[in-house]
């Protein structure tokens, strides 16, 4: 066995008890206790779903940097319609809509304007940052309490795990499965991995693509529904660079950013890792700058792992 190839199988599982040894040691026994486990799912939730949407998404050879607006603008969306007397379920709909919406404009720009997902997503990313300051008047906006408050909570006698985290694991499963076992995942692939050949091979490529990036933006939408959870009321100003979270959750979890190439089981174990080092550094009392140095550095070995794994390093 190579080394590339034990890398391929092994690396992310590896990471996963390095990182988790390493804090273990600096923050003490506390890190590894029930109250901070359970702290770190519900983040990684939040990180994980979003993840899922950006798996597809890097499959095919894209990427989203709009993530983090998109997260911010669903709990504000959230928030507005249950001020408004809406039930919580249409609030959560109207947020995934929302963020399917913002989905689509950039798969219809990406595809129709024939330009690069990276600078597309820059400029949406701001715009619908932008937007969901406009509509919450650049303030936090509180909201009735409802179900949507619990997705992330437990309650004595009811559930050991949330359900929130239960949503992220079927949902997980139905990703995996549909990338697996569909057409869509096989034309999702074959894009990422030669968007010619699939051309030649009669793969809708306008048509594939943007069905990938509503999926991101409605995954995102449903982050935003358990960063709600979490915060209870609609904050645009939530979720700033999470989008380089979830983005490098998918590369640790062996996603390659020249397309081809993910998995779901991965892309989670990556999500567990990132949050990982934020709680951890967090808990040690790092400085926000230390937490930022270090998880740039994450991500710069995350990028130098995958071309590891593709031969180009």
């Amino acid at each position: 066995m190579t080394a590339r190839s034990l890398l391929d199988r092994t690396g992310t599982l590896l990471g996963l008890v390095l990182v988790g040894t390493i804090f273990g040691v600096l923050v003490g026994p506390r890190f590894f206790a029930p109250g901070n486990l359970e702290l770190m799912a519900r983040q990684t939730a939040i990180v994980g779903m979003a993840a899922l949407g950006m798996t597809v998404v890097i499959v095919a050879g894209g990427i989203d940097l709009s993530v983090g607006s998109v997260i911010s603008l669903s709990t504000v969306v959230i928030a507005l319609m249950l001020r408004a007397h809406a039930g919580p379920l249409a609030a959560a709909a109207t947020a995934v809509g929302a963020a399917a919406l913002c989905g689509l404009v950039n798969g219809v720009l990406i595809t129709r304007l024939t330009v690069v997902p990276f600078i597309v997503t820059l400029g949406t990313m701001l715009v619908v940052r932008g937007a969901a300051k406009g509509l919450a008047d650049e303030l936090r906006i509180e909201a009735p309490m409802t179900w949507l408050n619990d997705l992330l909570r437990t309650a004595a006698g009811r559930a050991l795990v949330p359900s929130g985290i239960w949503a992220l694991i079927g949902l997980a499963l139905v990703v995996a499965a549909m990338l697996r076992y569909t057409r869509f995942g096989r034309h999702v692939f074959a894009i990422g991995s030669n968007e010619r050949m699939a051309r030649l091979c009669g793969v809708a490529i306008g048509r594939t693509k943007v069905l990938v990036y509503v999926l991101g933006g409605a995954f995102a939408g449903l982050a935003g529904l358990l960063q709600f959870s979490k915060l209870s009321v609609g904050d645009p100003t939530v979720a700033v660079g999470l989008e380089l979270d979830v983005i490098a959750a998918v590369i640790i979890g062996g996603g390659s950013l020249l397309g081809g190439r993910g998995t779901v089981a991965g892309t989670l174990i990556g999500a567990t890792i990132m949050t990982m080092i934020s709680i951890g550094c967090s808990q040690k009392g790092f400085a926000t700058w230390v937490q930022q140095i270090v998880t740039g550095g994450v991500i710069v070995v995350a990028v130098a792992l995958d071309r590891v794994r593709t031969g180009r390093l």
